[in-house]
């Protein structure tokens, strides 16, 4: 099963890597591609490059064999739906089968993804929570309370669907963002624990966020 993490990683920080490798450890995945959104629906558009955003996501998971860079979003023109995405993985891995992993708080916005539903028919999806969170937070009425309460199952069960099962799983949660980062930076603090210290590097040497 290959993990699929998007995101704008503008920068890629810890606060991204340690939950996916969490998620890829636990569920046995043979890889986890991470895929730098091109450009993002519901958000601003990156203040780094796509060549920078992706420089800094290959320098940070260089020595880390379970981690895949994958830049189709940003060679694919238009805005980049996650649904548009994993149809071209399934494409090119059609004897895989996928798992979305999601944020708790990208997970509860999902009504709002263009063609939401239709992912279930593409991937699983591990959605990935912090202590204190709880499933009272998603409407049971709703649409996606509806999908969740349809499609849960346990993570060690996970691997015997290829699609539109979920599951929620804790992970090792860190208080991290790009924002705080990119603001870190401008104001000449240190990122230093943040992010892996190569991405420092090269956000330092090419003067990236200013």
């Amino acid at each position: 099963m290959l993990g699929i993490l998007g995101g704008t990683f503008d920068p890629v920080h810890f606060g991204h890597l340690r939950p996916a490798l969490d998620v890829a450890e636990k569920l046995k995945l043979d890889e986890v591609r991470l895929i730098p959104c091109g450009q993002p629906p519901h958000r601003q558009q990156p203040l780094a490059s796509p060549l920078q955003r992706l420089s800094m996501l290959r320098a940070a998971v260089e020595n880390q064999p379970l981690f895949k860079v994958d830049d189709r979003e940003l060679r694919r023109e238009g805005p980049s739906y996650m649904v548009d995405t994993l149809m071209t993985l399934k494409e090119d891995f059609p004897e895989q089968s996928l798992c979305l992993i999601l944020g708790w708080d990208a997970f509860i916005k999902l009504e709002s993804w263009h063609r939401w539903q239709e992912i279930f028919t593409l991937a699983n999806i591990a959605v990935t929570h912090r202590p204190g969170w709880s499933m009272e937070q998603i409407n049971s009425e709703s649409e996606l309370g509806k999908q969740v309460k349809q499609r849960l199952v346990d993570a060690e069960k996970l691997d015997k669907h290829a699609a539109g099962k979920i599951t929620f799983m804790p992970v090792t949660q860190l208080a991290i963002s790009a924002t705080q980062i990119r603001q870190q930076l401008q104001q000449g603090h240190s990122v230093s624990c943040l992010l892996p210290e190569k991405v420092k590097e090269l956000i330092i040497n090419q003067n990236i966020y200013g």
